[in-house]
């Protein structure tokens, strides 16, 4: 099965409360997938955006996935090989930041039941699925701020 996965994390101060946000789109239909944390950043939650879009997926798919995250996207199409050979550690010696993250992401790509092509895209640009994962992830932050 084909589908689209649009993901976006917010963070009100950074660190603070902050959001993720998820758009899928498949077979003409579409579902919106949103929450947060109070304490945690904007690198944090745009990994969680699309650890939860991979998780909500109950069948292998050939996804593919828009963020505007280089840090997820670079992280792991290309980082996370290094760091994993490195004991999670970045090529400077230091503990991997979000380690418990990526090593989720990580078994969630990795794990060969879906087909990713991951696809950058400019936040912030009028890009439509794009702003709609960003007012999901600020969904997300509402939520967490008024549930305190």
């Amino acid at each position: 099965m084909k589908v689209e996965i649009y993901t976006d994390g917010a963070c009100k101060g950074n660190p603070g409360p902050g959001g993720w946000g998820v758009l899928l789109r498949a077979s003409g239909q579409e579902k919106e997938l949103f929450g947060g944390e109070l304490g945690t950043t904007n690198n944090r939650m745009e990994l969680m955006a699309v650890i939860e879009a991979l998780k909500s997926l109950k069948r292998p798919c050939e996804v593919d996935l828009y963020l505007d995250s280089e840090y997820v996207r670079k992280g792991i199409t290309e980082w996370v090989h290094g760091w994993k050979a490195r004991g999670w550690r970045t090529a400077a010696k230091q503990p991997v930041k979000n380690v418990e993250l990526w090593q989720e992401l990580d078994a969630l790509v990795h794990d060969g039941v879906h087909r990713i092509d991951w696809h950058w895209v400019k936040g912030h640009a009028g890009h439509v699925d794009n702003e709609r994962a960003d007012g999901l992830a600020n969904r997300g932050v509402e939520q967490v701020l008024s549930s305190r």
